[in-house]
């Protein structure tokens, strides 16, 4: 499956997902954040520390005298997201257990407003709770349904197999009685499901998330984690023209993450195989399925599977947050006409 023409072009003014010919692929390619994106001009520390005062302990200037944090430092990632969360979203004491993934705020927040441009109507975003969600693997941190809600006002379902992953979400909820009639907790109690099991036989969904686990095994994870903090090490000698030094604890998972967060046997790729294979099942009851692809070689076997499951539309839009670029993926197996009504419907209902 190819790309059209139409799909090469970079939209600088919108960033929305170009549209093209049913069965086509749309390839979009950004190089900021979302225009949408409340974190574009970076991190207002000063203003983050007076509605969190932990966060202090972790913020120092840089080399170049602007304040930061060290990312390579679980501890201090989590006390941004949690200040992040409560300055910008109004998410009271959001908090994780140890070793758990914390995901960055707004490159997470970045993948609902693409996917909001997906299911826009005339070019407006939809907001409201007349859009429903599902979150495939919601983690212990819940980011998605979080900021979906806060963002768009949307339901979520969220799912994940991991008890204690579900428990944490539903703690974090008790502190914003807002949220809780908001986004329904879901738990996969069959490891080889996806959809089956939390898709009920009447529900429909105008679209579905997943960040999906990137690594083959947690060795490799562990790797991964290594060589990520041995380049933040490197990026912070060389600011400071100093030798890098390498902790014992450079291994260590910066960003946390548990088994069925970070790794799978046969990792992304088979993840997304097996997801897409599922999709076909819930092909009539989902508007749009969608995940994030992290490594870009994982897109031409997943075209060429929609293709012969005969999927009627696939979008990928790359998005670009610093020096990291990933990628949404999205597809549906509804006919273009099939789907206009259902967005008209879901406008009238509105």
């Amino acid at each position: 499956m190819k790309n059209s023409k139409a799909g090469n072009k970079t939209n600088k003014q919108t960033s929305e997902p170009t549209k093209v010919a049913s069965k086509g692929v749309a390839h979009t390619q950004v190089k900021t954040l979302h225009p949408r994106n409340k974190h574009n001009q970076g991190y207002d520390f000063e203003g983050l520390i007076k509605k969190c005062p932990k966060l202090s302990h972790f913020v120092r200037p840089n080399p170049y005298g602007n304040l930061s944090i060290d990312f390579s430092d679980p501890e201090a990632v989590k006390s941004l997201n949690a200040a992040i969360l409560l300055t910008d979203y109004h998410i009271e004491q959001w908090d994780i257990p140890a070793g758990f993934l914390c995901p960055p705020v707004p490159g997470r927040v970045d993948y609902l407003h693409y996917i909001a441009d997906l299911l826009a109507v005339n070019g407006k975003a939809p907001k409201g709770n007349k859009i429903r969600a599902l979150d495939i693997g919601t983690g212990a941190n819940g980011i998605y349904p979080l900021l979906g809600v806060k963002s768009y006002g949307w339901q979520f379902v969220a799912s994940d197999i991991d008890p204690v992953s579900i428990a944490n979400v539903a703690e974090i909820i008790s502190h914003n009685p807002d949220l809780a009639s908001k986004i329904d907790l879901r738990q996969q109690t069959n490891p080889q499901a996806i959809f089956s099991g939390i898709i009920g036989d009447n529900e429909r969904f105008d679209i579905t998330l997943c960040n999906p686990p990137f690594h083959r095994s947690l060795a490799e994870a562990s790797q991964g984690s290594a060589k990520k903090n041995a380049n933040l090490a490197a990026n912070r000698a060389k600011k400071h023209s100093q030798k890098p030094a390498v902790s014992s604890s450079s291994a260590a998972l910066n960003f946390g993450g548990q088994k069925a967060e970070l790794w799978c046997e046969g990792g992304e790729q088979q993840f997304l195989t097996n997801m897409i294979k599922e999709s076909q099942q819930f092909g009539q009851q989902c508007l749009w399925f969608s995940s994030l692809v992290s490594k870009s070689e994982n897109l031409k076997p997943c075209y060429q599977l929609l293709k012969q499951l005969h999927a009627d539309s696939v979008q990928t839009i790359d998005m670009k947050q610093g020096n990291k670029i990933t990628r949404v993926l999205a597809w549906s197996y509804l006919p273009e006409a099939a789907r206009k009504q259902w967005a008209k419907f879901r406008h009238n209902a509105i």
